[in-house]
């Protein structure tokens, strides 16, 4: 019996907190996510030149997805998962509005280290951007991922070969770190507070979608911005 009303309560409560994240809460924490994730890269360009992601990583990078405040501890089976956005260069040469997406399967090494981090990464060629287009990708297994190289004058040489290259930074400084067997997946929670429906990930990349969220917007410059950083130096 004692089982029983435990398990009514428990229920109640799940329902109680179901019913208490209204749209408005969920398109205020998709703002939040985006703000972090401007913060995550306007960071990028301004940490010390040795510690700094390569300045032929940001020129060369094709599409770029942070993960802004994974918090260890944050777990679903198969390991850590947080929440990104991804942007990638249309054919027309601007950067596409922000694509929304979750993470799962994140194993929490030393190389990402502390209780919270940034991870961010860098689709350097066609086929890390075929896989990130589709919006449902494993690094490591759908697409090749590894370890990006430290410093403003390091060579971004393995990105010729990896398709994604990955970060983390939990102190101020960058680390090449290695994502994979992590899962990437449209966040479609998200695309529709955004977007207004479900938008397929692909058409968001390709700058076929456009929101006129502020917040998105400012992502999108901040990596533009970065880039044009790099390229000056």
């Amino acid at each position: 019996m004692t089982h029983k009303i435990t398990v009514g309560l428990l229920s109640l409560c799940l329902g109680a907190s179901a019913w208490a994240i209204g749209p408005k809460d969920k398109d205020a924490s998709a703002d939040n996510e985006l703000q972090r994730a401007t913060e995550t890269v306007q960071h990028m360009t301004s940490a010390a030149p040795d510690t700094g992601v390569p300045n032929t990583v940001l020129e060369g990078a094709k599409c770029v997805a942070v993960i802004p405040k994974l918090v260890k501890g944050a777990f679903v089976v198969g390991g850590e998962h947080g929440k990104g956005v991804a942007t990638c260069r249309t054919s027309a040469g601007a950067w596409s509005s922000p694509a929304p997406f979750s993470v799962s399967g994140i194993s929490w090494g030393p190389q990402i280290g502390g209780k919270s981090s940034d991870l961010m990464m860098f689709v350097m060629n066609e086929e890390g951007m075929a896989g990130l287009m589709k919006g449902h990708v494993k690094l490591g297994a759908d697409v090749s991922a590894a370890a990006g190289p430290v410093g403003r004058t390091a060579s971004a040489d393995a990105g010729m070969k990896a398709g994604i290259l990955t970060y983390s930074n939990s102190k101020g400084a960058f680390i090449g770190a290695s994502l994979n067997g992590a899962e990437l997946q449209q966040d479609k929670d998200a695309t529709r507070a955004w977007y207004g429906s479900d938008v397929p990930f692909s058409d968001i990349l390709k700058g076929e979608a456009k929101t006129d969220n502020e917040d998105a917007r400012a992502f999108v410059s901040a990596v533009q911005n970065a880039k044009e950083t790099a390229q000056a130096h």
